[in-house]
C-alpha cells in the first residue's frame, strides 16, 4: 500500500520464482519420498492445519499495521524482488502447500513432467495475477483499511480457518 502497483510488481515476481523453486523440488525431489509414505504426508497434513490454524490466531490478535504512517523506506526493485521471493521461499505454508496439492494432480505413471509444467505454469500464472489483484484491491480500498485496520484481520484470519477445514475436509491418504 505505501510503495504502489509498481513495486508490488516485482515483489510478486519474487514470490512466484521461489514458488517455482519451491514446486519443482517437491515435485522431482520431496515428492516421490511422500508418494511412497502417505502416512508421513497424512503428518504432514495436519502439521499444516494446526500452523494455518495457528496463523489465524495470530493475525486475529496482532495489532492492525500502522497504515497511516508517512515513513517509507526507499527501496530499488531488487530489494523488492528480494522480499517478495524470501517471504515465499522461508514460508512453511508455501512448502507444506506443494507436496499436499500438486501430487494429486500429476499421475506419476505418465509423463509426468509435461504435467509439472502445465500445472506450474498455471499456478504461476493464476498466482501472479492474484497477488496484483490484492494490490490493486488494496490500493482502491486504501481509505477503508485505514478506517477498519483491525477488520483486515478479522477477514484473514477467518480465510486461514477456512482453507485449514478445506484440507481436513478434502484432503486423504
Amino acid at each position: 500500500m505505501n510503495y504502489g502497483i509498481k513495486n508490488c510488481v516485482w515483489t510478486a515476481l519474487g514470490d512466484v520464482t521461489a514458488n517455482l523453486f519451491q514446486a519443482t523440488l517437491v515435485i522431482f525431489v520431496i515428492g516421490t519420498f511422500l508418494l511412497d509414505n502417505p502416512n508421513f504426508l497424512n503428518f504432514l497434513k495436519w502439521i499444516g492445519v494446526i500452523y494455518l490454524i495457528y496463523l489465524a490466531y495470530d493475525v486475529y490478535k496482532s495489532s492492525p499495521r500502522d497504515v497511516n504512517s508517512k515513513i517509507i523506506i526507499k527501496k530499488n526493485i531488487f530489494s523488492f524482488f528480494r522480499d517478495g521471493f524470501l517471504v515465499a521461499g522461508t514460508s512453511p505454508k508455501a512448502w507444506l502447500f506443494f507436496p499436499l496439492i500438486f501430487p494429486q494432480f500429476i499421475n506419476f505413471n505418465s509423463n509426468y513432467i509435461i504435467q509439472f509444467l502445465i500445472l506450474i505454469t498455471t499456478y504461476i500464472v493464476l498466482d501472479f495475477i492474484s497477488l496484483i489483484g490484492y494490490a490493486l484491491l488494496a490500493q482502491k480500498l486504501l481509505k477503508w483499511i485505514k478506517a477498519n485496520p483491525k477488520t483486515l484481520n478479522t477477514i484473514s484470519a477467518s480465510v486461514l480457518v477456512f482453507i485449514a477445514l478445506i484440507i481436513i475436509v478434502t484432503q486423504q491418504y
